[in-house]
């Protein structure tokens, strides 16, 4: 059985998405999973995938000198439709491959264009919306952002104030990542 697959096939059975393994130097295994109810990656989850793993690999006679196992963060990268669709709604990043009006990086929020790519086969189409409103308001929730400055009024002349949208798909966009809006203002009253 192949490594990769094997891995996958583990954390599958575990009851847990499969996100990535990465071979790094010095023989470092990392794999990446995710919870299939939506819900955070536990530190009790990660060790129940480590403990199967290990024992899993040891009966293949796979050599690794250590294993990371770990969720793939509040700006993971959404690389499959399934990750498009779960996070259709969220505030994501977008990097295309070739610049379109002078850009490869835009901010909005994700939406699953319907109707494409579903009968034929082809790959589906993705857009994202914003508008400076959007923009601004998602910058002050950016830890570390000053929260009383005004809204990017003179920052640049060339954004427009009213709603804008950027269609995509899969193979136009170098890399798609969530952006994470933390809070540490603790509970609210």
């Amino acid at each position: 059985m192949q490594q990769a697959q094997l891995i996958e096939d583990t954390v599958r059975g575990l009851g847990y998405q499969f996100v990535e393994a990465n071979w790094a130097a010095a023989g470092l295994l990392r794999v990446t999973i995710d919870r299939l109810d939506g819900a955070s990656v536990t530190v009790d989850d990660c060790e129940r995938v480590s403990r199967q793993l290990q024992y899993a690999l040891e009966v293949e006679g796979l050599d690794y000198k250590r294993l990371e196992v770990s969720s793939p963060g509040l700006d993971r990268l959404l690389r499959t439709p399934e990750d498009m669709r779960r996070f259709a709604g969220q505030a994501v990043d977008v990097t295309l491959r070739l610049p379109f009006q002078g850009r490869k990086k835009y901010r909005g929020i994700l939406q699953v264009v319907a109707g494409e790519g579903e009968e034929g086969g082809l790959e589906g189409s993705y857009s994202i919306a914003w508008d400076e409103a959007l923009l601004a308001g998602l910058e002050r929730r950016r830890p570390g952002a000053n929260k009383n400055k005004p809204a990017a009024a003179g920052r640049r002349a060339t954004l427009a104030q009213e709603p804008q949208e950027l269609r995509f798909s899969m193979a136009e966009a170098r890399e798609v990542r969530l952006v994470p809006l933390l809070d540490f203002r603790g509970r609210k009253s």
